[in-house]
């Protein structure tokens, strides 16, 4: 099982069912960024930790750069299909379906080597714009923003783009503090009662 927030289903793994070099290359390097952090993980850690040669990796991925954009496009993709298996549990409830989400994500928290969003994670490692790692993860959580201000304009919220930004805080918010806190009394916890709670103020 992957320690990352978000798993990433086979099906979408950027090679076919191939190259067995390539796909040790990836869950390597995507267990290592996850839990050492990408920067402070090298392309000579990665090939000998998948037991695998230099060129092999360069065969697969131009360079370190390109390896971590694939692996966060594929981060991206597992977030996805989590956040729209809360749709399609409540197909015709927005509310439901981010009260949904919200249970999913303190759920997953709460894990012992849960280091919060591997994107989110990028985002503060790079701070180069124009980093290819940066830009899927900055361009995926722009689209969570937007999202998240379309469920709540879907829910009849006074303000949707104010409810839409409290619920994205929230999310970061859980990505960030369950970094912080060791025991099992997590602030991460509380996230499903506020998000009920900012619902029913910004939707009566």
């Amino acid at each position: 099982m992957t320690k990352f927030d978000e798993k990433i289903p086979e099906h979408h793994l950027p090679y076919g069912p191939g190259p067995r070099a390539a796909e040790r290359i990836f869950e390597t390097a995507r267990d290592l960024f996850y839990r050492e952090g990408i920067r402070a993980v090298g392309v000579d850690e990665i090939v000998t930790k998948a037991g695998v040669t230099k060129p092999s990796l360069y065969r697969s991925f131009k360079s370190k750069d390109d390896l971590v954009a694939a692996v966060l496009r594929e981060v991206e993709a597992g977030f996805w299909e989590r956040f729209e298996s809360a749709e399609t549990a409540f197909p015709d409830d927005s509310k439901a379906q981010m009260v949904a989400y919200f249970e999913g994500l303190a759920a997953r928290s709460g894990g012992a080597d849960y280091r919060g969003c591997a994107l989110s994670n990028a985002v503060v490692e790079y701070p180069d714009r124009d980093h290819a790692g940066r830009a899927v993860a900055q361009g995926h959580k722009q689209d969570l923003r937007a999202r998240l201000r379309a469920k709540a304009a879907q829910m009849g919220a006074s303000d949707p783009a104010a409810l839409g930004d409290a619920m994205m805080l929230l999310v970061e918010g859980v990505f960030t503090s369950s970094q912080m806190f060791d025991d099992d009394d997590k602030p991460a916890l509380a996230v499903v009662g506020a998000v009920k709670a900012l619902i029913e103020v910004y939707c009566r």
